[in-house]
């Protein structure tokens, strides 16, 4: 085992410290999108728009300023600014996104030379970012319908397919568990995957419009697909990693992700933004690797995240200072799961909330603390953490952020909270009921990709309440929807020994053995005990 960590590290040192590679031509997908611009840009146009769909905003604007620059006739580049800082999906606009995308749309609209397929996409813009009294869902979902009439009017237009696809996605309401967006984008695209596998907005909201557990089987031919071409582009390469952690296919994520990493440092190499990209590479990685049982793996990640966090904080010409609130988040997201993951306890109740002024990034530390007081039965830890989260939600609720309590996301958590404060009160019963209807909300919304189960949580708590043949029926439901997750197997094993069922323990075990290479890379008391339990039945 030391040997192996040994040769990962250095590895991974290789991988952090490696020169530019040799020069390789971009891939970003292919993308054929016509502008009345001068001619000379037409090949920068479809190279702008090809970064509009794998999500690379930072640079798309730069290419649109730079086609201004050579064209400042050209109205499409003005549409093409105005969407690169319009991250559907991601965020909402903040009061200066909403500036420069008026500004823009206000120079292209009523331009001359623009089509009327060009003049659709440009007042499809220009209704989202006009100034007026609509909040953030009436204009997305304004902007959905402008792009359904786009679509319709001109069939043949690929673009205008995608990004229909992907407006139905961001309009769709938070509350909404029907999934019946997902199906309605997947409709879309889907169909055209099978004759443009090369277009990089097809493939990537197939992912995005599959990623839910009654989906991701769906998508798995486009996560397969999308990193091949556009390997470019870090978060391309990362996006099929959302298919397959929910999949339970932990090898192609570990490779996903550091295919990812190695993108971004291969953009920042070329002065090309990507390092804020490795974080979210680095979140899915440290917990695939916990997944599958490597955990020396899964800490090192935490170390070099922190001390390329360090390294951008400190950076005061970092263009990465535009996103001050990406640091405070990734400073708490990967800890705080490395710990749960690990059931350290003493650990996660030891993590400190990030040190900021926006309070939505301690909303995990707190939802950590309430986790860990109830596995401890200490319920007044355990109230402290829900007033701690209140208190950071009324302050959330006075800013640009205040819908975040709406959320089905928050209204899970909540409930978790809620629930491991009442076991820890020693109110077993009401901790069941609490933490049921987390999970079936959360059964129809589906997990966060690097997320607990509330689901594997119940049954946890079931165990712990002396019935660990219910538990038994929570974990299968767990697995169904979150297969091979570490924990949710080695605590069904337990179940089923502690239920008297050795047969089903096996079965769980064997898994267990599959998933994680045997566990020889971890040291966890529970894994040796499953290999044992494995190892025996083999010798009989």
């Amino acid at each position: 085992m030391a040997l192996r960590r040994t040769l990962f590290l250095l590895a991974l040192s290789a991988l952090l410290l490696r020169g530019a590679p040799a020069a390789e031509p971009e891939r970003l997908g292919t993308v054929s999108f016509p502008v009345t611009c001068k001619a000379g840009q037409q090949g920068p146009f479809n190279r702008g728009v090809a970064l509009l769909h794998d999500f690379w905003y930072d640079e798309a604007r730069a290419q649109f300023e730079r086609i201004l620059a050579a064209d400042p006739r050209c109205a499409m580049a003005h549409w093409g600014v105005a969407m690169s800082v319009f991250h559907q999906i991601w965020d909402r606009p903040d009061d200066e996104a909403l500036a420069v995308g008026e500004k823009h749309m206000k120079l292209a609209l009523g331009h001359p030379a623009a089509t009327a397929r060009e003049q659709g996409y440009i007042d499809a813009l220009a209704g989202f970012y006009r100034l007026d009294e609509r909040k953030y869902p009436a204009r997305i979902a304004d902007y959905a319908k402008a792009m359904a009439l786009l679509h319709e009017r001109f069939p043949d237009d690929l673009d205008a397919a995608a990004f229909h696809a992907l407006a139905i996605l961001a309009a769709e309401d938070p509350d909404d568990t029907s999934l019946r967006a997902e199906r309605e984008a997947l409709g879309i695209v889907e169909p055209l995957f099978q004759s443009h596998p090369e277009h990089p907005g097809v493939v990537h909201y197939i992912i995005h419009a599959g990623d839910t557990p009654a989906l991701a089987a769906e998508a798995l031919p486009a996560a397969n697909r999308y990193g091949v071409i556009a390997a470019s582009a870090p978060h391309a390469v990362h996006m099929a990693g959302h298919i397959y952690a929910r999949l339970g296919m932990w090898r192609e994520d570990i490779a996903s992700q550091l295919g990812s990493i190695e993108a971004s440092h291969a953009a920042e190499a070329r002065h090309m933004s990507g390092a804020m990209d490795q974080f979210h590479s680095d979140d899915f990685l440290s917990y695939a690797y916990l997944q599958a049982g490597e955990d020396a793996r899964a800490r090192e990640v935490l170390k070099v995240d922190a001390a390329l966090l360090d390294r951008l904080e400190a950076d005061p010409h970092s263009a990465h200072h535009s996103m001050p609130g990406m640091f405070a988040y990734h400073r708490a997201k990967l800890p705080v799961f490395y710990h749960l993951e690990m059931r350290d306890w003493p650990a996660v109740a030891a993590l400190q909330p990030v040190a900021t002024d926006q309070r939505e990034n301690q909303l995990l530390t707190y939802w950590a603390w309430a986790i860990a007081a109830g596995y401890r039965h200490q319920a007044t830890q355990a109230q402290d953490a829900i007033d701690a989260y209140e208190a950071a939600m009324a302050e959330i609720r006075k800013g640009r952020h205040a819908y975040y309590e709406t959320s089905t996301f928050v209204s899970i958590q909540r409930d978790e909270m809620q629930a491991w404060a009442a076991f820890a009160a020693g109110n077993p019963d009401e901790a069941q009921r609490l933490m049921r209807r987390a999970a079936d909300l959360q059964d129809r919304v589906g997990q966060g990709e690097v997320d607990i189960p509330a689901r594997e949580m119940l049954a946890d708590i079931l165990v712990e309440s002396g019935d660990p043949r219910a538990a038994l029926v929570e974990y299968d439901r767990a697995l169904a929807l979150s297969p091979r997750r570490l924990n949710g197997l080695v605590n069904a094993g337990i179940a089923a020994e502690r239920a008297g069922d050795q047969a089903r323990a096996l079965k769980y075990y064997e898994a267990l053995m599959q998933s994680t290479n045997r566990g020889i890379d971890s040291s966890r008391a529970d894994l040796v005990h499953a290999r044992d339990v494995v190892d025996a039945s083999t010798s009989r």
